[in-house]
C-alpha cells in the first residue's frame, strides 16, 4: 500500500503516547480514530490534545483554524471492530506483551486486507507480536518518542516477516508528519532504549548505593553531561513501571547481568510510586514544586 493511500489512522490506547500520536496525525491531515476501553480516558486525551494545541497556537506553530480542523479529524472509538476500516493502525497500549498480542488477535477478524498494523512498543519483539496477527508481512514497529508532538524521532523496526513495501510506506508516512525516521533491528529495546534505559537504571543504582542524592545525580548529569533532564527526573517522566518493563525485556532477552533492574526501581514500582502520572516517584509532585522522595 502506498503512503499517499493512507488516509485513516487508528490509534489504540489514549494514554500519554496514544494521545500524542493522535495529535500529530490529525495535525498533518489524517483522519484519526482514537480507541480505548475507557471512553472517559478518550475524552481526557482529546482535552489534553486541545490544550497542547493551544500551546502551539500561542507559539505561532498553528492557527486557531488549523487547531479546530485538526480536532475535528479525531473521532472517539471504543470498539476495536470500528478500526477495521482504517488504512493504518498504531497500537499504543500498555507495555505488556500479552495485552498487545490479545489486542492484535482481537483485531484480526475486522481488518481490511490492505490495513498496515504497527506497534509503538518501546522494547518488545516485533517478530513475536507479528506472529499474533494475520498479516506479519504488513506489521512493524513504529516507536515514537515522548512527548510525541515535540520529539522528532521515530524508530522503524522490521520484524523478520515485514515486507519491503510496508517498510517503505511507513518511512514515507513518518516523513509526512514531519518526523525523522531511524531504522533499528528487532533486538530488545531497539536503539534509543537499549542505550537510554541502562543509563537510567545505573542512575538508580547510584542512588541505591548512596553515591549521590536524587538532586546531586540529576544535577551532575544536567550540568556535567549537558542533558536537558536528569536521569531520575526523566525516569519519573517516562513512568517507573515502563522503565522497569523495558529493563526486564533487556535482562530476559539478552541474558546479561548488566541489564539487571535495580532493586530500588523494583521497590518504587511495587509501592505504586510510578513518577509524574501517580504524583510520586523519585520526586514528589503533589506540592507546588517537586521535591525528592528519598
Amino acid at each position: 500500500m502506498a503512503a499517499n493511500e493512507i488516509r485513516t489512522v487508528g490509534v489504540i490506547g489514549a494514554g500519554q503516547m496514544g494521545n500524542g500520536i493522535a495529535h500529530v496525525f490529525a495535525q498533518h491531515g489524517y483522519e484519526v480514530l482514537l480507541n480505548d476501553v475507557d471512553e472517559a480516558r478518550i475524552d481526557d486525551a482529546i482535552a489534553r490534545i486541545s490544550k497542547n494545541m493551544d500551546r502551539q497556537v500561542a507559539k505561532g506553530l498553528m492557527t486557531p483554524e488549523d487547531k479546530a480542523a485538526a480536532l475535528a479529524r479525531i473521532r472517539k472509538c471504543t470498539d476495536l471492530a470500528e478500526l477495521g476500516k482504517c488504512d493504518l493502525i498504531i497500537e499504543s497500549a500498555t507495555e505488556n506483551e500479552r495485552i498487545k498480542a490479545e489486542i492484535f488477535a482481537s483485531l484480526a477478524p475486522h481488518l481490511a486486507p490492505h490495513t498496515i498494523l504497527t506497534t509503538n512498543t518501546s522494547s518488545i519483539s516485533i517478530t513475536r507480536l507479528a506472529a499474533a496477527t494475520d498479516r506479519p508481512e504488513r506489521f512493524m514497529g513504529l516507536h515514537f518518542m515522548n512527548p510525541v508532538p515535540v520529539m522528532k524521532l521515530v524508530e522503524l523496526i522490521r520484524g523478520i516477516a515485514t515486507d519491503d513495501e510496508t517498510y517503505q510506506t511507513m518511512r514515507k508516512v513518518v516523513d509526512s508528519i514531519g518526523k525523522t525516521a531511524a531504522s533499528a533491528e528487532d533486538f530488545p529495546a531497539f536503539i534509543v532504549n537499549r542505550i537510554l534505559l541502562p543509563m537510567i537504571n545505573e542512575a538508580v543504582y547510584t542512588l541505591y548505593e548512596g553515591v549521590g542524592t536524587v538532586e546531586s545525580i540529576d544535577k551532575a548529569m544536567k550540568l556535567g553531561a549537558n542533558h536537558p533532564m536528569g536521569p531520575l527526573e526523566l525516569a519519573d517522566f517516562i513512568g517507573l513501571d515502563t522503565c522497569l518493563a523495558i529493563m526486564n525485556v533487556l535482562h530476559d532477552g539478552l541474558a546479561d547481568t548488566k541489564y539487571r533492574p535495580c532493586p530500588l526501581l523494583v521497590k518504587y514500582v511495587e509501592a505504586g510510586w510510578l513518577g509524574r502520572k501517580t504524583g510520586r516517584g523519585f520526586y514528589d509532585y503533589r506540592g507546588e514544586t517537586p521535591v525528592p522522595t528519598r
